[in-house]
């Protein structure tokens, strides 16, 4: 060893590290963690002619533990603050659920969250105006993505059993659910052309049916006038005898008949709804309104301000931008954020 044993420590405390060799450590004091866990202190010694190494309070080999944490020097104040429970300067403190959480993961994880979510609120309430601050911030944020993934995680194992047994339902059910409703429509669509032939038809028969009623609906209205012109002619020429009396009758008679055949001309006149089959189970021809579009630019003008179009603009501009595509009215954007 150097006559200063703490020389490459302190270099690597001002920023100078030194060559590193596996199975030769350097007296000092580090930090190491495992995989999304906390920092844990790590101090290495050489005493009595052998090295002495603990990590956190535990003893553990130095030529072990100086591989994962020579990378990763610390003040003898942040060790000791560290060694004492007060945790580091520049990550958020832990929170305070201690060892006994239940044994159920979602309960677990939720008390784990609630005492973060406590302290992260606390601490945004307070502008970033350090170094250590925005550390803390990124620390605090990846511990709780770290949680967020695991609820994703355990939400998956617990909801996957229920997927796979919706799926099984989901196949057994389907062919008896999709190929009759996929044959009932091809047996409607094998309709649609008589259906409208009989359309055609019954559209012809209104049209020869209201000529008709118009027919008899002028005849019914020339035989009333008569019978008024004649009513009227035989009071002013004085003749009121039985004959003329029933002439009279007879011709409001005809009127009222001719009248009353108008009307069911114009009953007969009405559109009758082509059909197959009975009651239950009657395919008839209905109309369905569906856009045609016969001029795209115009359409695209008209549409232009629906705000699912916006959305779905903005969707394939972004989409364009990041692939390095130069699109007329869309200028690329750029803004720095914290990920």
């Amino acid at each position: 060893m150097t006559e200063n044993a703490w020389f490459w420590w302190q270099e690597a405390l001002a920023g100078r590290i030194g060559p590193i060799h596996d199975g030769h450590p350097q007296q000092g004091f580090y930090r190491t963690r495992f995989k999304d866990k906390p920092w844990e202190p790590v101090a290495i010694w050489f005493e009595d002619g052998e090295w002495h190494a603990l990590r956190g309070e535990r003893k553990v080999d130095a030529s072990d533990v100086w591989t994962w944490c020579c990378r990763n020097p610390i003040t003898h104040e942040a060790y000791t603050k560290a060694i004492e429970g007060a945790g580091w300067d520049d990550e958020p403190e832990a929170p305070a659920i201690g060892h006994n959480l239940p044994d159920d993961p979602f309960e677990a994880l939720q008390v784990e969250f609630a005492a973060e979510k406590e302290q992260a609120e606390a601490f945004l309430k307070q502008p970033i105006k350090t170094q250590a601050d925005a550390d803390r911030a990124a620390i605090w944020s990846k511990r709780l993505s770290t949680i967020a993934k695991k609820a994703s995680d355990l939400h998956k194992v617990e909801k996957q059993p229920h997927l796979d047994a919706g799926r099984a339902v989901d196949n057994k059910w389907r062919e008896l659910k999709e190929e009759p409703d996929a044959l009932s429509k091809k047996l409607k669509r094998h309709m649609d052309d008589y259906l409208r032939e009989q359309q055609r038809i019954e559209m012809e028969r209104q049209r020869k049916a209201r000529e008709e009623a118009d027919r008899i609906a002028r005849e019914a209205e020339e035989a009333r006038l008569a019978a008024e012109k004649a009513a009227a002619k035989k009071i002013a020429d004085g003749i009121s005898d039985a004959a003329a009396i029933a002439e009279h009758n007879n011709r409001i008679a005809e009127a009222e008949r001719l009248a009353e055949q108008a009307a069911q001309a114009e009953r007969d006149a009405q559109a009758r709804n082509m059909s197959a089959g009975r009651t239950g189970a009657r395919v008839a021809l209905r109309t369905f309104v569906s856009a045609r579009i016969v001029d795209y630019d115009k359409a695209l003008r008209a549409l232009g301000n629906h705000p699912e179009m916006k959305a779905l603009v903005e969707t394939l501009a972004n989409r364009a931008v990041r692939a390095g595509v130069e699109v007329e009215g869309v200028e690329r954007f750029e803004e720095q954020r914290a990920a």
